[in-house]
């Protein structure tokens, strides 16, 4: 099956305020089969300092009603052309997964796929976005844990907390978004440590394997001037072949022409695990 399981909307506000339509015609026009609208939800209010940065981050709570009505009528009116699932991606909240758990029961049991990602560290000031810009991740992050190796291991350490807590949230399918986000700006930081980065990967499989979780094959990196690279490395994938760990691509589509960017790296690397 031809499946783009993390996709975005006009619900984003750091993307395109094209229609769903447009995006679900992308998908069908290259001949996917499946396709999931995972939009970021809401989050607490002050959750990072960067109040600008803020509204740009997910939709606000009173949104959150509007975007299912909206995918579910995407979903019933493309029902004979392409498979359609409603779900989230969901952000690990270090010490706020109550206000997530508020937004699940407020969904009543209705979606059908879900991500869980993490984009934020605590950090200089308080919680800190991973990927906002290289600057932002120098002087409040890098400045705040002290090196980039302990950047990096923070970043695994909430990684391992939001895959332990993902396994025990009442959904069929579940997926851990884009594992490897942390190296999003490593062309413009200090290097990051490959063994580190692997080590702390190769610690995840046995995780994931006992949690049934699915891992996201998120090739947003390689469209970042700054990455250049998928954000699950092809090693990691070979390994959940072996260990039975479902994996499902995931162009990250923040804008209509980027539905199908990265399938042809993604073929090809599995056809040659």
């Amino acid at each position: 099956m031809k499946w783009n399981g993390h996709t975005h909307t006009s619900f984003c506000y750091h993307g395109s305020n094209a229609p769903m339509e447009e995006y679900v015609e992308a998908a069908i026009k290259l001949g996917f089969d499946r396709y999931t609208l995972s939009e970021h939800p809401p989050l607490p209010k002050g959750w990072i300092p960067d109040e600008p940065l803020m509204r740009e981050l997910a939709m606000e709570e009173r949104e959150l009603p509007d975007y299912l009505a909206a995918a579910f009528d995407i979903k019933k009116r493309y029902a004979d052309r392409i498979e359609v699932l409603v779900g989230l991606e969901l952000d690990y909240l270090d010490g706020r997964t109550d206000y997530s758990l508020q937004l699940l029961e407020k969904t009543e049991g209705r979606l059908e796929d879900l991500l869980v990602s993490v984009h934020y560290l605590p950090g200089k000031g308080g919680m800190r976005c991973i990927d906002y810009t290289p600057q932002d991740f120098q002087e409040n992050l890098i400045a705040y844990y002290g090196s980039m190796a302990a950047v990096v291991d923070a970043y695994y350490d909430h990684v391992e907390l939001a895959l332990e807590w993902a396994a025990s949230l009442p959904y069929p399918t579940k997926r851990l978004g884009h594992i490897n986000l942390i190296r999003k700006f490593q062309k413009a930081l200090p290097p990051i440590d490959g063994e580190q980065v692997n080590e702390r990967l190769a610690r995840l499989l046995p995780l994931l394997k006992k949690s049934k979780l699915g891992l996201d094959v998120n090739t947003a990196g390689l469209r970042v001037a700054t990455c250049q690279e998928a954000y699950v490395p092809e090693w990691l994938l070979r390994e959940c072949t072996r260990e039975s760990i479902p994996f499902v691509f995931g162009s990250d589509a923040h804008k209509p022409e980027d539905v199908g960017s990265g399938w042809d790296w993604f073929e090809h690397t599995i056809k040659h695990l």
